[in-house]
């Protein structure tokens, strides 16, 4: 039988939230991503933790959600070790940049696997470009090209306007993270990916 790497994720991230929300709340803040307080105890293994706990069932939810849609595909083409070293990586960079960026900030607090999430998103755009994607509030399906162009301006955006409490960073370099490690790996889908959108065009 085939090791399913991507629900193996998702119970095991899944335990880690549930455990640390409603369980050890102490446990769930040593956890969380805190990059002036990280800083000077040098709790570096933060950049990683942080992206197994989440702030609420919502958050891990749709977080657990999209990664069971698009986190098949990827293991697919990159198996369990890509997939795992893919998404991994995906959370390290991204949270790493945002412990970087507010080391100074005795307030600013992450956590949650979106670095993770929105990295294996974007490598399942570029293996299947032609793929569609659909949300609860959105009748129409939207081309994976597209929507990669979409959630990269929007994270970019938010990202110079935070507002709203999200780690917008995350999303938008675990994304572009995602993306250049699928690329490394495996260099002709990215030929594939432009020869499929240039079609789209011609």
């Amino acid at each position: 039988m085939r090791l399913d790497i991507t629900l193996i994720t998702i119970l095991v991230t899944g335990a880690i939230s549930f455990y640390t929300l409603y369980m050890d709340q102490n446990l769930l803040d040593k956890l969380i991503l805190r990059p002036f307080r990280d800083s000077k105890e040098g709790n570096y293994y933060t950049l990683a933790t942080s992206g197994f706990v989440h702030a609420d069932f919502s958050h891990l939810f749709f977080n657990m959600l999209t990664l069971y849609f698009f986190g098949r595909h990827v293991d697919m083409v990159l198996g369990p070790l890509g997939f795992m070293g893919l998404y991994l990586a995906s959370i390290l960079i991204s949270n790493f940049i945002s412990f970087q960026k507010n080391k100074a900030d005795a307030n600013y607090a992450s956590l949650g696997a979106s670095g993770g999430t929105s990295g294996i998103v974007f490598a399942s755009i570029l293996f299947y470009p032609y793929s569609k994607i659909f949300f609860f509030f959105i009748p129409i399906p939207i081309p994976g090209p597209l929507y990669a162009i979409l959630y990269l301006g929007y994270s970019y955006y938010a990202s110079k306007n935070r507002q709203d409490g999200i780690n917008h960073d995350a999303h938008f370099y675990g994304a572009l993270t995602g993306l250049a490690v699928a690329i490394l790996v495996q260099p002709l889908s990215l030929i594939a990916f432009i020869q499929y959108v240039l079609g789209g065009f011609m």
